[in-house]
C-alpha cells in the first residue's frame, strides 16, 4: 500500500512539473530578438490639409513587424501611428494648424524592439475644420434654426450647437451635427418663437477646435399640417400609380413597407407628377419625405425610384386642366448620399439619414397654398418614376 501511494505521489509531481513547464513556455514571447532593426531611410513628405503622407524605405530585417511614427499635435497630445511592413507609406494626421512639426520614425521587430529614430520635418496645411468654419452659415428656420457649411474634403467632423445652461456655461446639444458629407445642411427644430443665444464650433476627431461663432436666433412659427386632411387630387398629366399602391400610402403612418407606399408606373416616360390636397390653406415651411427602401442587401435607400432630382410646387387654386398656371415653385432639390458611396451601396450614416426622413425646405417668400405637386425629373435609377414611403408637410395654417 505504501509503495502504491508513493507511486501515485510521484506521478502527480511529474504531472505538475510538466504543466508548470508548459505554462512557463506559453508566457515566453514567440520570438526573442533583442537586436534593434535598421533605421527607416529615404523619407519623402507630401503635405496635405491637416496631415502629411510619408513614403520611406524599410530596413532589410527578416523579423521586421511595423513602422511607427510618434509626434506631438498642436493641442499638446502625443500621437502614435503605425504601418505594417507590407507597405512603405504612413500618414501622420490630426494637425489643426499649419506649421513645422517633428516626427520620429521607428522600425520595430517582432520582439517589439525599436530601431534608432529617424527624425523628419513635416509642414501640413491648415486643417479642413477651418474651411468648414469659415463657410458656416446659420439662420432662423421654421420651428428652429438651420445651418449650412461646405466640407469639400469630406472630413469627419462635429459641428457643436451650444446654449448656456443654468450656470451660464456653454453646453453642446446632444443633437449636434456629426458628419463627413461634403454639403452640410442641418436643422434643429422643436423651439418656441422666442430669441435665443447660440454658439457654434467645429471639432475634429482629434479634439481640435475652431473659433466660436455666436449668434441670436428667433425661430419662425411652424406646426405639422395634419395628415388627416391629406388626399390624392389627380389632375390631367399626373403619372398613373402602380396598381398595388395608392396616394393614401404616403400618409398611413408606415414609412417603408410594401405596398403601403406610393409609386408611379416606371413604364411612363418623361417627368412624373403627382398632386396632393393638404386640406388647409397654409404658409408652408418644408416637407419631410421618407423614400421607399428597396429589398436589396437588406433595405437600401438612394436606389431605383427614390427621388433624386425633383421639384415641389404649390397652389391655392390649381387649374382643372392640369396646366401649371397658378402654380408656384416651392423648391428645386437634388438628393445626395452623405457618404458619396457608389450606387447600390450605403453607409450607416446614409441609412440613418434616409430612415429619419429628408427635410426639404420651401421658399420662405412663397404664398400660402393648399395643394402641392411633386415633379420628379430623375430618380436614383436614372429614369423618372417615383417611390415614396411617407410624407409630412409643415407650415403655418393660421
Amino acid at each position: 500500500m505504501k509503495k502504491l501511494i508513493l507511486g501515485i505521489m510521484m506521478l502527480c509531481n511529474i504531472a505538475l512539473l510538466t504543466t508548470s513547464c508548459e505554462e512557463e513556455n506559453m508566457l515566453n514571447p514567440l520570438e526573442s530578438n533583442s537586436t534593434p532593426p535598421g533605421k527607416v531611410t529615404n523619407v519623402q513628405v507630401l503635405n496635405k490639409k491637416g496631415l502629411s503622407v510619408l513614403t520611406y524605405s524599410i530596413p532589410n530585417d527578416k523579423d521586421l513587424s511595423y513602422v511607427k511614427a510618434e509626434y506631438v499635435l498642436p493641442n499638446g497630445s502625443i500621437r502614435s501611428v503605425i504601418a505594417s511592413y507590407y507597405t512603405n507609406q504612413l500618414i501622420v494626421d490630426g494637425f489643426s494648424e499649419p506649421g513645422t512639426y517633428k516626427v520620429k520614425l521607428y522600425a520595430v521587430n517582432r520582439s517589439e524592439v525599436a530601431s534608432e529614430p529617424t527624425e523628419v520635418t513635416v509642414t501640413p496645411e491648415e486643417s479642413p475644420i477651418w474651411d468648414i468654419y469659415r463657410s458656416l452659415a446659420v439662420q432662423p428656420s421654421f420651428g428652429g434654426l438651420q445651418l449650412r457649411a461646405e466640407n469639400p474634403d469630406r472630413a469627419k467632423i462635429a459641428i457643436l450647437i451650444m446654449e448656456k445652461n443654468e450656470y451660464g456655461e456653454w453646453v453642446a446639444d446632444p443633437n449636434s451635427v456629426y458628419t463627413s458629407t461634403d454639403k452640410i445642411l442641418a436643422t434643429m427644430r422643436g423651439m418656441d418663437t422666442i430669441s435665443r443665444d447660440f454658439a457654434f464650433v467645429v471639432r475634429d476627431r482629434w479634439l481640435n477646435y475652431t473659433d466660436t461663432l455666436y449668434t441670436q436666433i428667433k425661430p419662425l412659427y411652424e406646426t405639422a399640417i395634419p395628415k388627416s386632411g391629406y388626399r390624392g387630387f389627380r389632375l390631367p398629366g399626373d403619372a398613373p400609380n402602380h396598381t398595388s399602391t395608392s396616394h393614401a400610402g404616403m400618409w398611413d403612418g408606415d414609412i417603408m413597407n410594401w405596398p403601403r407606399i406610393y409609386m408611379t408606373q416606371a413604364a411612363i416616360s418623361g417627368p412624373h407628377f403627382t398632386t396632393i390636397d393638404l386640406g388647409v390653406l397654409s404658409k408652408l415651411s418644408r416637407i419631410v419625405i421618407w423614400d421607399y427602401p428597396e429589398y436589396y442587401n437588406g433595405r437600401t435607400y438612394y436606389y431605383k425610384g427614390n427621388l433624386k432630382e425633383f421639384e415641389v410646387w404649390g397652389s391655392d387654386n390649381p387649374p382643372a386642366d392640369g396646366s401649371w398656371n397658378n402654380w408656384h415653385l416651392l423648391g428645386s432639390y437634388n438628393a445626395t448620399k452623405p457618404s458619396g458611396l457608389p450606387f447600390g451601396q450605403q453607409s450607416d450614416e446614409d441609412y440613418q439619414t434616409a430612415v429619419n426622413g429628408f427635410n426639404w425646405e420651401f421658399d420662405i417668400t412663397a404664398p400660402k397654398v393648399r395643394y402641392i405637386r411633386i415633379r420628379s425629373t430623375k430618380n436614383w435609377d436614372g429614369s423618372s418614376y417615383m417611390a415614396i414611403g411617407e410624407i409630412q408637410v409643415y407650415g403655418d395654417p393660421r
